[in-house]
């Protein structure tokens, strides 16, 4: 019995020592918690990114460098952006996957395009709009400040979300122009408020844990996955944060967390904020290119005619350059790779890796890379060329 005692004493002791020197490196080492704050609330379009910003950002155990430019863009480093375009310019904009949540810049989709764009003969530069839980009514909001500013570009890339739907229904009505909405206004700011840094969210404990106790947190992630391996189990990818997306799927009880617009409210406010940015881009001769891609739960549960595809491919017919839908080269990687989700996303999340961001690259390079550079932004308002 004493031997016993002094067998767990000893694996007790030695366990403590180990979370003890993990916190130590986590949170000193690592740096855990300790990045300064660069997420902004702004009255006029919700929250943006610090304008040259270097250090750190943090998804889940993952730590990676985070730079913003001038315009509060994230980029690959600190630097100035003239308003005034010199060579042919695409603003990209979306939520967390355009923002490339999880992964260095330059693993990201956004700068990907953005080093393809330079290296090419005639250079074109990409500019990564994207915000974390953006949505429709912020990416019109948020691109008619930046005309009103004196940006310049040639053409707006909308990465939509399956997300964007949900928030259409529930939130950021603060910012709608839709007078039909102002019942669901509650503690608004005035426009004109200054922006100013945003408190970091509290943290609940798994994510606090998961940044002080990152060895710990990932040697468990891997001993799952070959636990997984062994045992011959398919992760249940359908129901991992899936609620966000459980709109596009008609056999799925949504009880009240789409409330107050509900789906078809959802659906409509989406498409009525993407008709006003459209139509503001027309009226300037600024030509809309629409692209949808899939969660792992579309993937998972095979929803290969998507309705999130059906909903803007319809919009698309009157209103962009051309919609991209990303679902079957995806679906395409999934059908010949079993580990797909292990390749494509981030471990326990629906955002993409560096290999699925790498996908969402290759899929929309040839389209968007396929003008030879362009005529400058600069004429006029807008000075773009009309679409085409």
């Amino acid at each position: 019995m004493s031997r016993a005692r002094t067998a767990l004493f000893i694996l007790c002791y030695c366990l403590a020592l180990f979370l003890a020197f993990d916190f130590i490196y986590s949170t000193v080492v690592l740096g855990a918690a300790k990045d300064p704050p660069f997420r902004l609330q702004d009255a006029r379009y919700s929250h943006d990114l610090l304008p040259n910003f270097s250090g750190y950002d943090s998804w889940g155990v993952t730590r990676y460098p985070f730079f913003t430019n001038s315009l509060g863009f994230r980029d690959a480093s600190v630097r100035t952006v003239l308003l005034k375009a010199q060579s042919y310019r695409t603003l990209l904009i979306g939520d967390s996957f355009t923002e490339g949540m999880g992964v260095p810049f330059e693993q990201s989709f956004a700068g990907l395009l953005a080093t393809a764009g330079r290296e090419q003969k005639n250079p074109m530069e990409f500019l990564d709009a994207g915000v974390v839980s953006y949505s429709p009514v912020l990416y019109y909001k948020k691109i008619k400040t930046l005309i009103a500013t004196g940006l310049t570009f040639d053409e707006v890339v909308v990465f939509i979300d399956l997300s964007d739907v949900t928030d259409e229904a529930t939130s950021y009505f603060c910012f709608d122009d839709d007078p039909k909405y102002d019942k669901y206004k509650v503690g608004c700011e005035p426009p004109d408020t200054p922006p100013r840094l945003g408190e970091r969210p509290k943290q609940p404990l798994r994510d606090w844990l998961n940044a002080h106790f990152v060895v710990t947190t990932r040697s468990l992630a891997l001993f799952n996955s070959w636990t997984d391996t062994v045992r011959g189990m398919h992760k249940d990818y359908a129901v991992h944060r899936s609620y966000r997306a459980d709109w596009t799927f008609s056999n799925i009880d949504l009880g009240h967390r789409l409330d107050p617009l509900g789906v078809k409210g959802g659906i409509a406010r989406a498409r009525n904020n993407m008709q006003a940015l459209a139509d503001m881009l027309a009226a300037r001769h600024i030509p809309l290119t629409v692209v949808v891609y899939p969660w792992p739960p579309q993937l998972e549960l095979n929803d290969r005619n998507s309705r999130q595809s059906a909903i803007w491919r319809d919009f698309c017919k009157t209103n962009c350059r051309r919609l991209i839908d990303l679902f079957p080269p995806f679906f395409a990687f999934r059908d010949a790779h079993p580990d797909w989700y292990e390749r494509l996303f981030v471990e326990g999340d629906v955002h993409y890796s560096a290999e699925g961001n790498r996908l969402v690259f290759d899929n929309v390079r040839d389209a968007l890379l396929s003008r030879e550079g362009g005529t400058p932004a600069g004429a006029g308002e807008a000075g773009v060329p009309a679409r085409r």
